[in-house]
């Protein structure tokens, strides 16, 4: 996505737009491509909740934004920016995706050979593991420490292909993780709402240790990227490195948090959905006790 030299060569009062070719694309052919279906389904004379509309139209908004402005523009001079466009990507942007349920879209208004090479995708071996909860939860929680814990993040910073990658797998892994934990696409296995929620809440402690380990860090992450570009702060590189983390674990918990609160609402409007069921079973077996 964004070079990093050109990153690094954004002066403090510069435009705050950074303009991504490719991210740009890929953003609005995604948004494109779910405003076809939905017109298909309407098309069709099916319905397509506009919430799910809304949610994936505010992913594509939050994605231009994380890549063509606001954190964008020092991401590769300001660590603390680098987290803020971490989080965008990897939890606004996933989580937003994941609720306007793009498969669903897909299998449902894509011409039928389309439908049915997604089908055999969704359930082939790869797509099965890449799903399964532990896997999904690894991807999703472990590969940030191997990024920031290792010099793997700063050959991100040094290489511009390393650094699109990045952003890919934040989406990536995002997308799919919400997508499994909030249960919205034919995506891995459908798990009980409690083990979903489970799922989610197990990657708060592995947010605050990451976070407290980067804030207590005495060393720089990336020391010598950082030390060689021109920064449009005059706070110290550990300091903002300390910001970085400070938000990579309160701006973590709070957006784990809110998945967690759509899932118990979720498990909430299950339970009455099966309990209306059970009244209405009831009901029925009492009228032909009666006759």
């Amino acid at each position: 996505m964004l070079a990093h030299g050109a990153a690094s060569e954004v002066a403090p009062g510069a435009s705050w737009l950074v303009p991504d070719p490719a991210a740009l694309a890929l953003g609005v052919a995604a948004g494109g491509l779910y405003a076809v279906g939905v017109y298909v389904q309407h098309a069709m004379g099916r319905h397509w909740s506009w919430r799910r509309t809304a949610a994936f139209g505010a992913a594509v908004a939050a994605f231009l934004y994380a890549t063509q402005a606001g954190p964008a523009r020092y991401d590769t001079t300001l660590f603390s920016a680098h987290v803020q466009q971490h989080l965008l990507l990897g939890m606004v942007v996933g989580a937003l995706a994941a609720l306007g349920a793009p498969i669903t879209l897909l299998l449902q208004a894509a011409p039928r050979h389309v439908q049915t090479r997604a089908a055999r995708l969704l359930h082939g071996r790869v797509a099965t593991t890449l799903t399964h909860p532990v896997v999904v939860w690894l991807l999703f929680t472990g590969t940030m420490f191997v990024l920031y814990l290792t010099p793997l993040y700063e050959l991100s910073l040094r290489n511009d292909v390393l650094h699109a990658a990045v952003h890919g797998h934040f989406v990536l892994a995002g997308f799919v993780f919400f997508a499994v934990v909030l249960g919205t696409d034919p995506v891995g296995r459908r798990l009980p709402a409690g083990a979903r929620l489970l799922m989610v809440l197990a990657t708060v402690p592995f947010h605050a240790f990451l976070g407290v380990a980067i804030i207590t860090g005495t060393e720089p992450i990336a020391a010598e990227w950082y030390a060689s570009v021109v920064r449009p702060t005059e706070v110290s590189i550990l300091d903002d490195q300390r910001d970085g983390g400070a938000l990579m674990w309160g701006g973590g918990e709070v957006l784990t948090l809110l998945a967690a609160a759509v899932i118990m609402v979720q498990w909430m409007r299950q339970d009455e959905r099966e309990a209306a069921r059970a009244d209405r079973r009831r009901a029925t077996m009492g009228q032909a006790v009666q006759t």
